[in-house]
């Protein structure tokens, strides 16, 4: 797969609101059913597009991405007082054991999937906590996102979460990309 990142000088696209027709913020935030005081963390967090709709909704989010300028064009766009940006890789997370209530990634999946990487988040993520993974699906046409080479088709994600040990609540394709809604 592509294991790419997103080119930092495209980051203005990540702002662009019509990237709601594939994942919306009330998709995601009922995916997450977050009460308010989670520590949660955004899985390739870019510009902060979804950490900003999470936000009100938890204690602490973590935006988490693997490129520093990201961090630095999302300081420029401001930052909410509850959001702290760790530059890291997945596979490689300074969390604790269990000490995430829920994580998510948002047309991310594909740039970090790894066995290595989902069983790092297995560790950080406390034991009934949510993981909500939706990305680019192999099966779409490609008229948005990565080539479709790069993408991953649900059932291969589906496989790839349950071997890390998570238990799958839900799961759907849609044109052009899956949800997985997991538990720890």
């Amino acid at each position: 797969m592509g294991h790419h990142t997103f080119p930092v000088e495209r980051a203005d696209a990540l702002e662009d609101p019509s990237r709601y027709r594939y994942c919306s913020r009330e998709e995601l935030l009922e995916a997450l059913a977050l009460a308010g005081s989670e520590t949660v963390a955004d899985l390739g967090s870019g510009t902060g597009f979804y950490t900003d709709d999470v936000a009100p909704f938890a204690a602490t989010v973590y935006g988490v991405d693997v490129q520093s300028e990201m961090h630095e064009v999302y300081r420029e766009k401001g930052v909410p007082s509850n959001v702290d940006l760790v530059t890291a890789e997945v596979a490689d997370l300074p969390f604790e054991d269990d000490e995430l209530d829920a994580a998510f990634s948002t047309m991310t999946y594909h740039e970090f999937a790894s066995s290595s990487a989902l069983a790092e988040l297995r560790r950080v993520l406390a034991p009934g906590s949510r993981l909500v993974t939706v990305d680019w699906s192999a099966n779409g046409d490609g008229e948005s996102g990565p080539s479709t080479d790069e993408r991953y088709a649900l059932a291969d994600a589906r496989r790839a979460l349950e071997d890390a040990g998570f238990v799958i609540e839900a799961a759907s394709e849609r044109p052009e990309t899956f949800r997985v809604t997991t538990t720890a």
